[in-house]
C-alpha cells in the first residue's frame, strides 16, 4: 500500500513549494495530495487516510487546529501524523497546536531540507 502526503494550505505558492519539496518521494511511491482550505482537508483526511498531514494555521472555512482536534480526538485517527506548519509561531500558538494533537510544530518560513527529511522519517523512507 502507497504511503500518502496530504498538503492543507489556502497559499497557492506554499502549497506548490511543498509539492516541489516533497516530489521527490512520489519516485518511492508516496501520493501528494492537495487541500485549499481547513474543510476540504478534513474530507480529505477521512477518505484518503494520509499518513503524514501538512496543516496550516489560518484558513478559510476551518481554521488548522479545528481540523487537527476532528482528526485527533473526534474522529480518532491517531495514525496520521500532522506536521502544523504555520506563521503563527509564538509560544501560545505551538502550545495550542500540540493540545489539539499535533505530532509537531513548524514555523514559516521553513526549510525544505527540514520538512523532506521530517516526511521521509515520518514515513520511513530512507532516501
Amino acid at each position: 500500500m502507497s504511503k500518502k502526503i496530504l498538503i492543507v494550505d489556502d497559499e497557492p505558492h506554499i502549497r506548490l513549494l511543498l509539492t516541489q519539496t516533497l516530489e521527490e518521494l512520489e519516485d518511492e511511491g508516496v501520493e501528494i495530495l492537495t487541500a485549499t482550505n481547513g474543510a476540504e482537508g478534513l474530507e480529505l483526511i477521512q477518505t484518503e487516510k494520509p499518513d503524514l498531514v501538512f496543516l496550516d494555521v489560518m484558513m478559510p472555512q476551518m481554521n488548522g487546529f479545528d481540523v487537527c482536534k476532528a482528526v485527533k480526538a473526534n474522529l480518532e485517527i491517531t495514525h496520521i501524523f500532522i506536521i502544523m506548519l504555520t506563521a503563527k509561531g509564538q509560544e501560545f500558538d505551538r502550545n495550542k497546536g500540540l493540545e489539539v494533537g499535533a505530532d509537531l510544530y513548524m514555523t514559516k518560513p521553513f526549510d525544505p531540507d527540514e520538512v523532506l527529511e521530517k516526511a521521509q522519517d515520518v514515513l520511513g523512507l530512507a532516501l
